[in-house]
C-alpha cells in the first residue's frame, strides 16, 4: 500500500473524529440575542447583515425557525414564505420560489434566492387562474417538457396560494 493511501486514511479518520466532537446542540438564545440576516437576490440585497430576532424558512426538510445560536446547517429551500421578525417587532414576509439558507456558528444566516416578493404583490384571482391553466397543461397531452414545466408551476403556485390564502 503506498504512503498516500495510508496518509489519506489516517487523515480521513482524524478529520471525521474531529467533526463528530465539535457538533453540539444550540445554546439557548437570550432575550438580547439576535441573528444577523443577509437575504440576497441576484439583483439586490433585501437584508444585509441586519439584526433579526427570528427567521422562519421553508426548508425542504421541513419548516424551520432560526434563532440566535442555531446549530450550523445548510438547507435547500422550497417554494414558500420567509418570515422575518425584526428587532422592532415588525413581521415581514417574502415569498420565494426556492433557494438556499446557510446558518453559520456565529449566529449569521445567509439566504440566497432567485426571487423574493412581499405577499401583497400577488392577486388571489391571478393565482387561481394561473393554477387552473397549469393543471390543464399538466393533465393534457402536451410535450413532456410542457408537462414538466406545468408541474413545477403547480408546486410554486400552490405554495403561493397557501401563503396568500387565496
Amino acid at each position: 500500500m503506498n504512503a498516500f493511501r495510508i496518509a489519506s486514511r489516517v487523515g480521513l479518520r482524524a478529520r471525521t473524529t474531529a467533526l463528530r466532537s465539535v457538533r453540539t446542540y444550540a445554546d439557548a438564545a437570550g432575550a438580547g440575542d439576535k441573528i444577523r440576516l443577509t437575504l440576497t437576490l441576484p439583483h439586490q440585497s433585501v437584508y444585509k447583515a441586519s439584526d433579526a430576532v427570528q427567521v422562519n424558512i421553508p426548508a425542504e426538510s421541513g419548516d424551520m425557525g432560526i434563532l440566535a445560536h442555531h446549530v450550523p446547517s445548510i438547507e435547500q429551500l422550497r417554494p414558500g414564505l420567509i418570515e422575518v421578525i425584526e428587532e422592532s417587532g415588525a413581521n415581514k414576509q417574502f415569498f420565494i420560489s426556492g433557494g438556499f439558507a446557510v446558518v453559520q456558528p456565529n449566529s449569521e444566516l445567509s439566504i440566497n434566492a432567485v426571487e423574493a416578493y412581499t405577499v401583497d404583490n400577488f392577486s388571489p384571482e391571478a393565482i387561481r387562474a394561473n393554477l387552473a391553466e397549469a393543471h390543464k397543461i399538466a393533465n393534457g397531452s402536451g410535450s413532456e417538457n410542457d408537462i414538466t414545466e406545468a408541474k413545477i408551476e403547480i408546486e410554486v403556485l400552490e405554495a403561493l396560494q397557501a401563503a396568500v390564502k387565496a
